[in-house]
C-alpha cells in the first residue's frame, strides 16, 4: 500500500481543472480479498480459509509464501495470487536456480490442490532501488514454471505512484523515474498476455485533499459525471485511476495488457479524515457491486475489472494510524462492518 504524495497534487489538479463540468453487463470477474498477515493476534490459516469460503469470497491474495496458508488453501477452490518477498527480488533476478528452487518449494507441492491465479514478483517497488530486479525476476520465475509444465501468469504489483501524469485520464503516462522499468515490464506482459497488478486507492486522494476531491466521487455515490475527459465522463475516481493507468500502458506499448486491481479499500478508523466505519462500508460495498456487475471503465467499456479488497483483517503490526484499520474483520473474526459479496 503506497499512497504517495502524487495523488495530492495530480488529482487536485484533475478535480480543479474539471470543476466546470461537475454536473451491457461485463463478464463477472469475482471479487477477492487480500489476506494480510502483519498481526500477532490473527486467526489460524485454517480459520481464515473457512471464513473466505463461508463468505463466498473466491479469490485471495497473499503477499509472500506461507506454507501454513498454502496448506490451508489446498482443496478450497479459492483462486490465489502468490507474492514473493521484495527482498528476494535480487536473488530471483540474478540466479535462475534460485527462481527454480522458489517454484519447487512454493508452487509445485501445491500445484494440484491450490488454484494459483498469478505469481506476483514484488509489491510496489517501482520506482525504487529494487525496480531493476523486477523484470528479470519475473522472467526467471516464468522460465521455472514453464520448465515444470505449470501455466501461471507472472506479473508484479505497482502503486499508482508509477504515474507521472494522470490528468486527464487520457493523458495518463508513467513517470520519468518509473518509465524505464515499466517499459520493459509492459513489453514482457504484452508478449505473454499477462496482466499488470495495480493497487488503486481513491481514499488517499480524498484524504490528502478533502476540500478539492469530492467524497461522493471517491465513494461511488456521485449522481452524475464529475470529471469530463473529451467524450468520456467519469462518475467515480476509481474508474479515473484505472483509465489513467490504461493510458500509460498504451503509451508504453501495452495496449493489450489488462489491469487487475490487486488492492483497493477504505479505512474504518485511525483518526484520519474520512476514515470512518460508514465510509468504509459504503466504499467496499459499492466496490464489490461495481466489480461484480460493472460494464467496464469509460476507456474500456465491457471489460470487467478483477478486483481485490484490502484487507480481510485489521493488522496491528502495520504502521500506526489508518494502515491498521483497513480490515473487514477484527482479529477475533467479528465484522467491522458487513460487505455483501453476493451482489
Amino acid at each position: 500500500m503506497d499512497h504517495g504524495g502524487f495523488l495530492c497534487s495530480i488529482f487536485v489538479l484533475w478535480l480543479l481543472a474539471s470543476s466546470f463540468s461537475f454536473n451491457t453487463l461485463a463478464e463477472a470477474q469475482g471479487v477477492g480479498v487480500n489476506y494480510g498477515m502483519l498481526g500477532n493476534n490473527l486467526p489460524t490459516p485454517e480459520k481464515v480459509v473457512a471464513l473466505y469460503t463461508s463468505r463466498n469470497v473466491t479469490k485471495l491474495r497473499i503477499f509472500n509464501p506461507d506454507a501454513n496458508a498454502l496448506k490451508a488453501l489446498e482443496g478450497s477452490g479459492i483462486e490465489v495470487i502468490l507474492g514473493t518477498y521484495n527482498q528476494d527480488l535480487q536473488k530471483l533476478s540474478s540466479d535462475q536456480s534460485y527462481a527454480t528452487n522458489w517454484v519447487q518449494t512454493n508452487v509445485i507441492p501445491y500445484a494440484n490442490s491450490v488454484n494459483f491465479r498469478y505469481i506476483n514478483a514484488g509489491n510496489e517497488v517501482i520506482p525504487g532501488d529494487l525496480a531493476t530486479y523486477v523484470l528479470p525476476a519475473m522472467q526467471n520465475l516464468d522460465t521455472a514454471l514453464k520448465a515444470a509444465n505449470i501455466s501461471i501468469p507472472v506479473t508484479t504489483a505497482v502503486a499508482t505512484t508509477v504515474l507521472g501524469t494522470s490528468y486527464p485520464p487520457s493523458q495518463g503516462a508513467f513517470s520519468e523515474s518509473a518509465s524505464s522499468s515499466m517499459a520493459s515490464i509492459v513489453s514482457f506482459l504484452e508478449s505473454q498476455k499477462y496482466p499488470l497488478l495495480v493497487n488503486a486507492y481513491p481514499y488517499f486522494a480524498y484524504a490528502n485533499s478533502p476540500n478539492e476531491v469530492r467524497l461522493d466521487y471517491a465513494l461511488f455515490t456521485a449522481q452524475g459525471v464529475v470529471v469530463q475527459d473529451g467524450q468520456l465522463g467519469y462518475t467515480n475516481l476509481f474508474d479515473a485511476i484505472v483509465d489513467a493507468t490504461y493510458s500509460a500502458l498504451e503509451k508504453a506499448g501495452g495496449s493489450n495488457v489488462d489491469i487487475v486491481v490487486s488492492e483497493t479499500g477504505w479505512p474504518s478508523g485511525g483518526g484520519a479524515v474520512g476514515a470512518t466505519v460508514d465510509n468504509a462500508r459504503t466504499y467496499n460495498n459499492n466496490m464489490v457491486a461495481y466489480a461484480l456487475n460493472n460494464t467496464g471503465t469509460p476507456r474500456r467499456p465491457g471489460k470487467g475489472i478483477e478486483t481485490y479488497l484490502f484487507a480481510m483483517f485489521n493488522e496491528n503490526q502495520k504502521p500506526a494510524g489508518t494502515e491498521q484499520y483497513f480490515g473487514l474483520y477484527r482479529p477475533d473474526m467479528t465484522e467491522v462492518y458487513h460487505v455483501d459479496f453476493s451482489s
